[in-house]
């Protein structure tokens, strides 16, 4: 019985120095495939004096990062379009519209030396609105460039594979204008949650 503990013991040991390291250096890439689910603020200001409120969608996303240092890296993140029900206070669903927001993240990925890697970056995020629908006439929402910040980890299950999770929070505004005259700001400010699995090449 107690030559077993040892072997037992040993048999551990070698079992966590065999987990999987996350080491990104200079001149790394990364390509990913997941799912990101955007929700915008719960008040999303003020459009032709009624209250507005948009809805959240699920859609596929990628990213791509190059290490431009040891740990540091800029990554662009990129999906296919979102749709967004818009409701208006009184009003209920009053249409819908569909944007793309590419973003550029420079983020630090912490050397933590085992399968954990935390990481933590801000950018830039351009948000382009388009096929805006709605029985009132015709809608516009302008272009946006606003502010990103990036929060996650990966989990890497060998040495060029890992799951990762993420928050996103994006600062999204948007001038609104009904046939042609202004009705206010939509301010959107989504928090976007991701799932993605990572390639390390």
């Amino acid at each position: 019985m107690h030559t077993m503990i040892p072997a037992a013991f040993a048999a551990t040991l070698a079992l966590l120095a065999a987990a999987p390291v996350a080491a990104q250096s200079a001149g790394d890439m990364t390509f990913g495939i997941g799912l990101g689910s955007v929700m915008p603020k719960s008040d999303n200001g003020t459009l032709a004096g009624l209250g507005a409120e948009v809805g959240n969608d699920v859609q596929p996303t990628i990213t791509f990062e190059y290490f431009i240092r040891d740990n540091l890296g800029i990554e662009i993140l990129a999906a296919t379009p979102f749709k967004h029900d818009v409701s208006l206070d009184g009003l209920g669903k009053i249409g819908s519209v569909k944007h793309l927001p590419p973003t550029v993240t420079l983020q630090y990925h912490f050397p933590t030396g085992g399968a954990f890697a935390p990481f933590v970056g801000a950018g830039v995020t351009y948000v382009t609105f388009f096929d805006e629908e709605t029985p009132l006439g015709d809608l516009e929402l302008d272009d946006s460039w606003g502010l990103s910040v990036h929060a996650g980890f990966d989990y890497w299950l060998n040495d060029r594979n890992a799951i990762r999770a993420d928050v996103r929070w994006m600062d999204i505004d948007s001038d609104a204008k009904l046939n042609g005259a202004s009705i206010g700001t939509a301010e959107i400010d989504p928090v976007v949650v991701g799932v993605s699995y990572i390639w390390k090449f």
